[in-house]
């Protein structure tokens, strides 16, 4: 009998950094959460009952493959309207199973073994293992605070090689709360032009920004023919359950995708498509609503963080802030370790995030205000005895 059945590129993964502390909290009793990366928000009530409407309506069955029209052109109309950028309903929108399925999709329709992607870092954690999931070569390139955790563009062409097919970038950005600026990512668009790269921009968080504009990288010039826009009703809307999110792209490309999801998919759930409808025709005064109360939390932590001699930087998207541990004397992992056993306070260590993370821990502010207040404290009595 084999010793295993698991391939090897799979057997390879590293388990998730984040689940790793999460299986220990959920073995603890008071512990403050601030790991977990999705709204604390209920979804709004006229999302539920939009979904629950369409079960009672009989819309039970499969949709299209691509997803209900209504809602593909409902997409097509927000990204015109918000960002300038044109797409067909017919053939270049697709509703997937999340983002996380667009990502999959995205990355399995681009690569032949052994073509490379390059993902910026810190990043969300599913980047690095889709890219090796669907056969390709994972280059990461590290970026850091003083850059605004933005690549640099010399770095980003000195990583650049023959075998170079995509880079996938993610802003406003899990970890770092960190947003792309427009000059940073018309560099990027230069860079991607010149050597004919494809671009995967998860865009999730694109109406959490906080004082700054959000910049859509296929709305920059030349960008929409190479560029696979990734979007979801998750983070904005608070809908993480319904498992709904799009992807966007010239129909030569989205066509690659729309096979894989045909066949492993065939469509989305036809009630979360629902809701998401409701969302994107109806959503917008939840979104400010729940933006607000995140700006909130926002300044309460990142400004708590700094005067307990944890140096953050400034997030302007999504719900997370990215403090320097090192006035610790701990290295990341001890950092989140002893802060659980000693405070009950759950944050993610930023190497979980890939290169650029060390020395940092990620904490959501996707939790009640007060529970910030008092994670505040209890890391205060934390870094009086450590720091």
């Amino acid at each position: 009998m084999r010793e295993s059945y698991i391939a090897r590129h799979v057997a390879g993964l590293k388990p998730s950094g984040i689940r790793k502390f999460f299986d220990i909290v959920a073995t603890m009793k008071d512990v403050i959460s601030l790991g977990i990366g999705e709204p604390d928000f209920v979804t709004p009530d006229a999302i539920v009952e939009a979904g629950i409407r369409s079960m009672h309506q009989g819309e039970t069955h499969y949709t299209s493959n691509a997803g209900l029209i209504e809602l593909r052109r409902a997409v097509v109309q927000y990204l015109k309207a918000s960002y300038g950028v044109d797409y067909d309903p017919l053939s270049e929108v697709l509703i997937t199973v999340g983002v996380s399925e667009a990502l999959y999709l995205s990355l399995s329709a681009l690569l032949d073994p052994g073509d490379e992607v390059i993902v910026p870092t810190p990043c969300f954690v599913a980047y690095q293992a889709e890219v090796i999931l669907a056969g390709g070569k994972l280059v990461e390139l590290p970026t850091y605070a003083e850059d605004g955790f933005l690549p640099r563009p010399e770095a980003l062409r000195a990583a650049i090689t023959p075998k170079t097919k995509a880079l996938l970038i993610g802003y406003p950005n899990n970890p770092t709360g960190a947003v792309a600026t427009r000059q940073v990512l018309e560099e990027i668009a230069k860079i991607a032009e010149e050597f004919d790269l494809v671009v995967i921009s998860d865009e999730l968080y694109d109406q959490l920004v906080y004082g700054v504009p959000h910049v859509c990288f296929a709305g920059l010039p030349g960008m929409h023919q190479r560029t696979i826009l990734l979007g979801g009703f998750s983070k904005n809307y608070a809908m993480t359950g319904w498992r709904a999110g799009f992807a966007a792209a010239p129909a030569s490309i989205l066509v690659g995708l729309a096979r894989i999801h045909q066949y492993t998919i065939m469509s989305a759930p036809t009630m979360a498509q629902y809701a998401a409808l409701e969302a994107m025709l109806n959503g917008q005064k939840y979104v400010a609503e729940m933006r607000s109360e995140y700006d909130r939390r926002r300044k309460l932590i990142v400004g708590g963080l700094n005067s307990l001699g944890l140096p953050t930087f400034e997030p302007h998207g999504a719900f997370y802030a990215f403090p320097n541990i090192r006035a610790s004397g701990m290295d990341e992992e001890t950092f989140a370790q002893k802060l659980l056993e000693e405070e009950k306070v759950a944050v993610v260590p930023g190497s979980a995030f890939g290169p650029g993370g060390e020395g940092y821990v990620r904490c959501s502010y996707a939790t009640a205000y007060e529970k910030i207040e008092e994670a505040l404290r209890r890391i205060d009595h934390f870094m009086r005895r450590h720091g």
